[in-house]
């Protein structure tokens, strides 16, 4: 897997994606730690609010923004998100009213919904070969994963020395180091004329309208409802489960989403191999089967004190390996649907799709299970992994003919 990094402009590129996925680590926390000086109690509400804008900027601007820069050639687009994005971090340090807040949140997210989409779509061009990109997939999933388990214990250490509004200089850092990586790498010079032709509006609408005439891209939107609806309960319940219902104590939260978190990257891990045998569609739809039966689960187990501990570990690496196994081949569907005048608008759509999803699950999983219960909020959860897992498997059709490796193209208009 690691012999990927042997290409030097993908080594600069995922040098690029890890700090600054470390950058945000400490981002979330030293969030959490602002929002509870300015709001006490309310700390809660205020994350959640910002949490919705965030979704809400990657869903209504990521398509919009890409059909804007379209013409540009992706390094300087790259660039400028990051160096946006560092600004706004260098910001947060003197918010004192929790609107400020919302602002810089949004603005944040608006370049990161602007850098996340760019930067996918032009790994394909930068390793056209199979393994290679399947390989980088792996890598990339496993750098998600391990930011989650690495940032939350680098900004404890950090805060043993540190107050939280420096965690904030070392994000914006991490985005300046990450632009600059961008700027040392070597880049396709710039997006194909083709990729521009049209009105903003065809441009912005071009990703959406491609997925949804497309059988397998039409899965793919299917199963990323699956994976929210796991996703959502894990992300908003999990300290619910660990704290209230198990009476554990707060380090045992960070040793629950953990276990999550190794489920999947074992499962990230073993792709490229698992893939190269069985395939892009069975290794996907496995996880979509999976995911729903361990939801289901979640909702007849009884937890309590004791066994229900090693229940819920045994779970969420469930979860996490599912999640996985739909997530880390999922942009080869992409790549493959699409070709180098489409690819930048088919990812972005993905990128903006995937997130509308989360804007469904987690008020389920926080105001249903609020309401009405963890059971309550896990049964409705695992009814929307079902019916995405059921229009996943309808919508795939299975393959009449083997295409060539690295065909890309219009194929994925068709089939």
């Amino acid at each position: 897997m690691l012999t990927v990094l042997r290409n030097r402009t993908y080594r600069h590129l995922f040098t690029a994606q890890v700090v600054a996925l470390l950058g945000t680590g400490l981002l979330t926390v030293a969030l959490g730690l602002l929002a509870f000086d300015l709001a006490g109690a309310g700390a809660g509400a205020v994350l959640g609010t910002a949490l919705t804008i965030k979704m809400l900027a990657y869903v209504g601007l990521a398509p919009v923004v890409n059909a804007v820069v379209a013409r540009l050639a992706p390094k300087p687009v790259l660039i400028a998100a990051d160096l946006l994005r560092a600004s706004m971090a260098l910001c947060l340090p003197f918010i004192d009213q929790v609107w400020q807040i919302y602002l810089v949140v949004f603005a944040l997210q608006a370049a990161s919904a602007t850098f996340t989409p760019a930067f996918q779509s032009v790994i394909p061009s930068v390793l056209p070969a199979e393994r290679d990109y399947t390989n980088a997939l792996s890598l990339s999933r496993l750098a998600y994963d391990l930011e989650a388990l690495v940032s939350p214990a680098a900004a404890a250490v950090a805060l043993s020395v540190l107050s939280y509004h420096e965690l904030f200089l070392g994000t914006a850092a991490g985005f300046v180091v990450s632009a600059l990586m961008v700027a040392t790498a070597v880049l396709p010079a710039s997006r194909t004329a083709g990729g521009a032709l049209g009105s903003v509006w065809h441009r912005t609408t071009l990703g959406a309208r491609i997925f949804f005439t497309t059988p397998r891209l039409r899965s793919v939107l299917a199963l990323n409802l699956v994976v929210a609806a796991p996703t959502a309960l894990v992300l908003v319940n999990t300290v619910v489960y660990v704290r209230d219902v198990l009476g554990r104590p707060g380090t045992d939260l960070a040793i629950a989403l953990a276990a999550y978190g190794i489920g999947s990257m074992a499962v990230a891990l073993a792709a490229p191999k698992v893939l190269e045998r069985f395939g892009t569609r069975a290794v996907m739809l496995t996880g979509a089967a999976v995911l729903p039966v361990a939801m289901v689960a979640t909702t007849v187990f009884s937890f309590r004190p004791g066994t229900g501990w090693v229940a819920l570990l045994g779970l969420w690496l469930v979860l996490g390996a599912g999640t996985s196994t739909i997530l880390t081949p999922s942009a080869r569907v992409l790549r493959d649907a699409s070709d180098e005048d489409t690819r930048p608008y088919v990812f972005t759509a993905q990128f903006s799709l995937s997130h509308a999803c989360f804007i469904l699950t987690y008020p389920v999983a926080g105001w249903v299970g609020a309401q009405a219960g963890l059971g309550a909020a896990a049964t409705v959860l695992t009814v929307i992994a079902v019916v995405g897992a059921g229009a996943a498997l309808v919508s795939w059709p299975r393959p009449v003919s083997v295409a060539p490796a690295g065909g890309g193209g219009g194929r994925g208009w068709v089939s």
